[in-house]
């Protein structure tokens, strides 16, 4: 980090193991969301930068030690790396707090600790030894098989900005751990705590150069570059569906591999024997958690027709309870949104809604807090009177707005949660884990929870159906997506005879 113009803290390329300036000396400014406010300079990287990067990543991995050390060495700086984030919690939640808006209480409790648990998850995967038996085989001869695992290069991984530091961790985890080398892209929005980490890996010395590198700006450019560049054998890419169909599309070029995790409309379903307290919570917690800009949050609640009033009357009641205002404060439950343009497309779409004859159960508005000016908080917002095929109950809005839709059977209400072209999360609110299993399995999604919303673990797969990507993110599945397979074959029979090949296609000698 230097110091820039306007005494604002500024923040270089890392590449190659050097903080460097961009090659256009490009700098670009990112903002304090409660205040629209400037918080640092942060370097705009180009295309040349992108090359820079690339070059750095492949001569790591192709020369250098890392994709050769021993797993339990990459386990104990993925350990140390989490240590370092775990002494300075408070200035991590602070700075995302700042950057992103989000509540301090949610970053110091939630955001940090859950980084530093899937650290130390990946940390305990990285001792697992590459090798995977395959079943004894003696026809034609005996042999002995296996799996070797081995890391799959130079990986680009680009980020949101609703989870900065999380989504970071979450992708160079299980990269690092099966001993990849990678360019991180985080959002322009929300850099700093990614910018944050590197600082802090950096001094540390944990990496040799080249192993981690980070490029900041615009992703229409950077990811771009990345998704094509001809060295990139992997993009992992967390975002919109829209984006994640061109990053798809450019990296098909040179057939990389392709993590995508994209956008969802998660439904919550409440089933006629829903204790409904609880249902009311979670419901709230579902949606308007992170002020709703979280890929999997519930944005669709179906209710049975019979408890629609009383159910709506509570989570009215609940909705006005919550505390709107300055996210470094202890007592706030929503900050603002991210930025001026996230605020006006939520705003948007409660317009939509209305038109489309939604009816306004309460919220939908923008404040002016005192202090906050520029800034985007928007009301925790219930729309009913919604139809499944309403633009509001289709499109992903990320933002604090539930859409509120009555069923009257439990088979149309799945049929009703399954009708939209994602397919990332759904939550089940029921007192008969039995039967709220079994309605589990037919919703299609990549994560259901039941009587809880949100809870990603670390050692559970996450990812999509449909729209809402393609392959898997955490746990064993999400590290093996860092991995080639390949098959080795020994043969212990020895001889010339009495093979499949001499038989078939040599003659006798």
């Amino acid at each position: 980090m230097i110091e820039h113009e306007q005494a604002l803290p500024s923040y270089q390329l890392y590449i190659d193991g050097q903080w460097v300036d961009a090659t256009s000396n490009a700098w670009f400014t990112i903002t304090e969301a409660a205040r629209n406010s400037p918080l640092a300079m942060v370097a705009r990287a180009g295309r040349a930068d992108v090359d820079r990067a690339v070059a750095a990543a492949r001569a790591a991995f192709d020369t250098g030690p890392w994709p050769h050390m021993p797993g339990h060495e990459r386990s104990r700086i993925l350990s140390a790396i989490a240590d370092l984030i775990e002494a300075r919690t408070a200035e991590f939640a602070e700075a995302e707090s700042r950057n992103l808006g989000a509540p301090l209480r949610k970053t110091s409790f939630i955001d940090i600790p859950f980084a530093i648990e899937h650290l130390r998850t990946f940390a305990e995967f990285a001792r697992t030894h590459p090798y995977e038996a395959l079943p004894w085989t003696d026809l034609p001869s005996v042999s002995w098989n296996f799996v070797w695992r081995e890391p799959i290069g130079v990986c680009a991984q680009i980020i949101p900005w609703n989870y900065p530091l999380l989504m970071a961790v979450w992708k160079i985890a299980p990269a690092l751990a099966t001993g990849n080398t990678i360019i991180l892209k985080p959002s322009s929005y929300t850099p700093l705590t990614a910018l944050m980490l590197m600082h802090a890996i950096h001094d540390a010395q944990l990496l040799p150069r080249g192993v981690l590198n980070l490029l900041s700006g615009p992703g229409s450019d950077i990811g771009v570059a990345l998704a094509q560049h001809p060295a990139v054998d992997k993009v992992a890419f967390t975002g919109s569906t829209a984006v994640g169909r061109d990053i798809m599309r450019h990296a098909s070029a040179t057939i990389k591999h392709v993590t995508l995790e994209l956008g969802g409309k998660s439904p919550s379903l409440i089933m006629p024997d829903a204790d409904l307290d609880l249902a009311v919570d979670g419901v709230l917690f579902g949606v308007f958690f992170n002020g709703g800009q979280s890929c999997e949050a519930g944005t669709r609640c179906f209710v049975p027709q019979s408890l629609h009033d009383t159910f709506v009357e509570k989570l009215i009641a609940r909705t006005r309870m919550l505390t709107l205002g300055d996210p470094l404060d202890f007592a706030t439950d929503l900050g603002p949104l991210v930025s001026p343009v996230q605020g006006r497309i939520v705003e948007e779409y409660i317009a939509l809604g209305l038109a489309e004859g939604a009816t306004l159960a309460t919220g939908g508005r923008r404040l002016d807090l005192p202090g906050h000016t520029g800034a985007s908080f928007i009301e925790p917002t219930i729309l009913t009177n919604v139809h499944n095929s309403m633009r509001i109950a289709q499109e992903e809005i990320f933002g604090p707005v539930l859409a509120v839709i009555p069923y009257t059977t439990v088979t149309e209400a799945i049929e009703l949660a399954n009708t939209t072209i994602y397919g990332l999360g759904a939550a089940i609110w029921s007192r008969d884990i039995q039967g709220a299993i079994e309605v589990a399995r037919r919703i299609r999604a990549g994560t259901i929870w039941i009587n809880d919303h949100h809870l990603i673990h670390p050692h559970a797969p996450f990812g999509g159906y449909k729209q809402s990507g393609i392959g898997r993110e955490h746990g064993l599945q999400g590290m093996l997506a860092y991995t080639e397979a390949k098959h080795i074959h020994v043969d212990l029979h020895q001889r010339r005879s009495g093979r499949l090949w001499w038989d078939v296609l040599l003659p006798e000698a």
